[in-house]
């Protein structure tokens, strides 16, 4: 009977062992998926994620992406929307301040039209998270950290590259006007390649964009590379190319999966990616783990996701993560 009595205390002290382990960490999970995770809103946070996206800009499908599974893995209840127009922008915020939300992740694109309310956030104690754009402004503007990429670098990069590669006259194109994050990579751009001019463009309509390009192109002859800020004007502008007869190479910023196949088939050089999956997911984890325990990443830093370049040394390990959204 002893030996039975020693042989039960054992496994219940076992039992007891497993029972504590698996009380820790996360919330528990109610998903049945298969998929890990917690149960949406297990936490019982809701966060705010705002961005400037315009509608078809597939960028933004991976940086939503990181965000919902951040949301899904922290059991966090996630709000999405967006407006590429920064006083509607602006609205949003001020909107997820009055639901009285956990917190509000937030492009900071336009810092001067978000500032007030930003600073309305701040001061009902909404903790606020800046990712993509607004760098340098960020910390100013009362947001507790940042995630993205050092846009500056990143086209300083960008224009060495070009000219260790012979060129001498790049042409930079903007989609959007006042966005601070591509107003940076054209100057980084022309940094390090002095002959590099600007072309304003809508990037919310690609017709519009093949066809300003391709008349500079006609117009331009001395024009060697074309460097776009997005991956829909990166396809844009091979369309421009073919049709002006130019010989202009093209580099862009970020990635989709079209562009990505492209690089793979030498039509693009090379794309400077900034991760949009890694910003969407840690801006919404940053979040959860601030509320949950008074984390801080970053110390006082931003957290960069980029640049990262892709070329054709490493696109074929990379082409596979573009399909599912997650580079």
């Amino acid at each position: 009977m002893r030996k039975s009595f020693r042989m039960l205390a054992a496994v219940s002290v076992v039992v007891l062992g497993a029972a504590a382990c698996s009380s820790g960490g996360k919330e528990k999970t109610t998903d049945s998926s298969g998929g890990g995770g917690n149960a949406a809103g297990s936490s019982g946070y809701t966060i705010a994620f705002i961005t400037h996206e315009t509608p078809g800009d597939t960028f933004w499908d991976k940086v939503k992406a990181g965000a919902q599974q951040a949301s899904k893995d922290e059991g966090v209840t996630l709000k999405y929307s967006n407006d590429p127009d920064a006083t509607k922008q602006a609205q949003l915020i001020q909107s997820a301040v009055d639901s009285k939300v956990s917190g509000i992740a937030t492009t900071l694109v336009t810092p001067d039209a978000l500032a007030g309310a930003v600073k309305a956030a701040t001061a009902a104690k909404i903790p606020v998270v800046g990712f993509n754009s607004g760098i340098d402004q960020y910390q100013q503007m009362g947001a507790l950290m940042y995630f993205g990429s050092d846009e500056s670098l990143a086209g300083q990069q960008a224009g060495t590259r070009i000219t260790q590669a012979g060129g001498k006259h790049p042409l930079c194109i903007i989609q959007q006007a006042g966005s601070v994050a591509l107003e940076a990579r054209c100057a980084g751009v022309k940094a390090t390649n002095p002959g590099t001019v600007n072309l304003q463009v809508n990037g919310a309509d690609d017709s519009a964009v093949t066809n300003t390009l391709q008349a500079k192109l006609a117009q331009d002859k001395s024009i060697d590379w074309i460097v776009t800020l997005g991956a829909p004007q990166a396809i844009d502008a091979i369309k421009a190319v073919s049709a002006a007869n130019s010989q202009a190479k093209i580099a862009t910023f970020d990635l989709n999966q079209e562009a990505a196949q492209d690089i793979s088939d030498g039509k693009i050089q090379f794309s400077i990616d900034q991760q949009p999956y890694v910003q969407g997911y840690m801006a919404v984890t940053s979040l959860y783990l601030y509320l949950k325990n008074g984390n801080d990443i970053g110390g006082g830093k931003p957290v960069l996701t980029g640049p990262s370049f892709v070329d054709k040394d490493n696109i074929a390990k990379i082409l596979p993560f573009t399909k599912n959204n997650t580079r």
